[in-house]
């Protein structure tokens, strides 16, 4: 039988999402195939999460107690990869996944297909859909190389529903984090509370018309009536408006969720690249030239000081309720 391997991915040591609907873009991709999870230095329980979402086995890679690299996990991965041969490597385009994607590719002389949004079509008939020129178009690509290595942008395959009566094997395997030229001796983390944002299925932004920090509370106010994360674009982060951690755009975070909120920003290519491919988009904003509009499913002018009072309200009725 051919496999599938899926690189799952922990952020204080919790699964991210994107691990879950790597398995479900691997399902997709070769329906006959073993589903193969990897994961390093998590627990059974996570392993076991793998396997009830759709996975068959789970090597579960145990090493030294020590932040994560893009080298130390390349190697092991590649290991893994050496010994069971598969059709496929799926990742999460996400931090990691973009650095040990390309590493992997090279050592494998395999071809590598990044970003992927959509998969058409299934085994080797497949083609993988990304955005290309900052989301103004989409490209078919395939490869045709023994082993493929993609990488699958967060919130756009939908995981497959947990199945707790699922059962597979749990591989524990003991690694040592050998030949390491690099090794990071400690990360300062900001404080940070809330949805995470690359991985929110809601947002709201805010732009240089959000004017202060006091408007960005405005704006957290309104994410937490919907169960939702705060973005920015550049311009409100350069004034000083919130944390670049918040930056959305080509030269910050893609996302891509379900609903963009999107308040008093004008719509900059450089940020619309970054949230073009949300599902719905809805702008707000005075100026009924503004470019956002020509984007927006839906378009609300006017001032969103009182707009968004007006939709707080509103959506803390609907939750009452």
């Amino acid at each position: 039988m051919s496999k599938i391997i899926v690189v799952g991915e922990l952020r204080n040591n919790v699964l991210r999402n994107v691990s879950f609907e790597a398995i479900a873009a691997a399902k997709q991709w070769q329906p006959s195939s073993e589903v193969v999870a990897i994961l390093i230095n998590a627990d059974e329980a996570a392993a076991t999460d793998m396997i009830q979402y759709g996975a068959d086995r789970t090597i579960l890679l145990q090493g030294p107690n020590q932040e994560l690299t893009a080298e130390v996990a390349s190697k092991l991965v590649l290991n893994v990869i050496q010994t069971e041969q598969p059709k496929g490597v799926i990742l999460g385009h996400t931090s990691l996944g973009k650095d040990v994607a390309p590493r992997l590719a090279a050592r494998l002389q395999a071809g590598l297909v990044s970003d992927v949004v959509k998969i058409e079509g299934q085994d080797d008939d497949a083609k993988f859909i990304r955005p290309i020129y900052s989301g103004k178009a989409f490209e078919k690509a395939i490869s045709k190389t023994e082993t493929v290595l993609v990488t699958v942008r967060p919130n756009n395959f939908s995981a497959l529903e947990k199945n707790t009566s699922r059962s597979g094997e749990v591989v524990v395997e003991n690694v040592e984090f050998t030949d390491v030229r690099v090794q990071i001796r400690e990360i300062l983390r900001k404080a940070s509370t809330g949805v995470d944002l690359s991985e929110a299925n809601i947002i709201v932004s805010g732009g240089r018309g959000v004017k202060g920090k006091e408007g960005f509370e405005l704006l957290q106010k309104l994410a937490n009536a919907v169960g939702g994360a705060v973005g920015a674009s550049r311009g409100a982060c350069d004034a000083g408006y919130c944390d670049y951690a918040l930056q959305i755009g080509q030269t910050g975070k893609v996302v891509t969720p379900d609903l963009y909120i999107a308040c008093g920003i004008s719509g900059a290519i450089q940020h619309i690249a970054g949230m073009s491919n949300s599902k719905v988009i809805v702008a707000i904003n005075k100026d009924p030239e503004a470019n956002i509009f020509s984007i927006a499913d839906y378009g609300i002018v006017g001032d969103l000081f009182e707009v968004v009072p007006i939709l707080i309200e509103e959506f803390q009725k609907v939750k009452v309720s």
